[in-house]
């Protein structure tokens, strides 16, 4: 408790030292050629993946599949003197079936929601005075298995939001870390089963949450290395740490994902996307506590497919 609340502290001491703000990186292949220093820059990547298992008479066993991933990532961003004003929004959308027959259902692989939109206004150098506002959802119900009707998740069961008012450091087009010490968080679940259950840390039969504590996010996006080995390698690296003043400040929350592509040709990249998330909110069923236990939580997607730039 004590390092987790020093860390923030001294991020604190960084923030009434100095300001910043930046354009989010926040997905790789994000580059738009008519750039200006001022006024709308706009633009977006849509990709679409997806494989294919059929098997006949095989001797060496295995089951049918397929399966389909989809992304859609656009952005909105002004500039004018030291002002600037960043939007994006990225949904994405997975399913997967293992088997041919029709007593078989699709189950998800991905469903996602992401609005960011951030304020800043230059103080000096490479520091910013910034607002930062971030809504996450999904967008159909979840379930543990393809075949069972009890919902586990829903749209806006859960969603996110977050407000925070800061500093954004940014030393160059690659490197972002927004600090927050004033940060209101509420989670939402609007589901009256999932409500009734105490679903993602809300109190019994709640629909809202609400927190106000310390926030931090960490960007590092890259697609212009030199190496001629890594030239068509895209590679965007996103940190979000967050701290509740009044519940157990040391229980960070984690959000951590990385996204890397590699352009094979105009229109077909392979991507690789991993997502870590550590909430001490989530619990899981357990045989040794019957209110459940938090666990590490991690996605990994992986595809080749066809992607389209505007």
């Amino acid at each position: 408790m004590k390092k987790s609340i020093l860390l923030f502290f001294i991020s604190w001491i960084f923030i009434f030292q100095s300001f910043s703000q930046i354009t989010d990186n926040e997905t790789v292949l994000r580059k738009n050629e008519k750039d200006t220093l001022t006024g709308w820059k706009t633009g977006g990547i849509f990709a679409i993946t997806g494989s294919q298992t059929s098997l006949t008479n095989w001797a060496a066993g295995g089951e049918n599949s397929v399966s389909l991933n989809a992304l859609l990532s656009v952005f909105a961003n002004y500039k004018n003197g030291n002002g600037a004003w960043d939007n994006s929004l990225d949904i994405g959308y997975g399913l997967l079936k293992q088997g041919w027959g029709k007593e078989i259902p699709f189950s998800k692989t991905d469903d996602k929601v992401d609005l960011l939109s951030k304020f800043g206004y230059k103080a000096f150098k490479n520091w910013y005075y910034a607002a930062l506002f971030n809504f996450k959802t999904q967008m159909t119900p979840g379930y543990k298995l393809p075949t069972d009707t009890i919902k586990i998740s829903n749209f806006l069961a859960p969603a996110y939001v977050i407000a925070a008012i800061g500093m954004d450091y940014k030393p160059n087009n690659h490197l972002s870390m927004f600090i927050a010490p004033f940060t209101a968080k509420w989670t939402i679940v609007n589901d009256s089963i999932l409500s009734a259950a105490g679903a993602f840390g809300v109190e019994s039969g709640e629909f809202l949450k609400s927190e106000f504590g310390g926030y931090i996010r960490f960007i590092y996006s890259k697609n212009d290395f030199k190496s001629p080995f890594l030239k068509n390698i895209s590679f965007t690296t996103k940190l979000d740490l967050y701290s509740n003043y009044l519940k157990e400040p040391e229980k960070i929350d984690v959000n951590w994902e990385v996204l890397i592509a590699m352009k094979v040709n105009k229109y077909i990249t392979i991507n690789l996307t991993t997502n870590l998330i550590y909430d001490y909110d989530i619990k899981f069923p357990s045989d040794l506590n019957a209110a459940g236990v938090d666990k590490i939580q991690f996605k990994e997607i992986f595809g080749v497919g066809f992607s389209y730039k505007f």
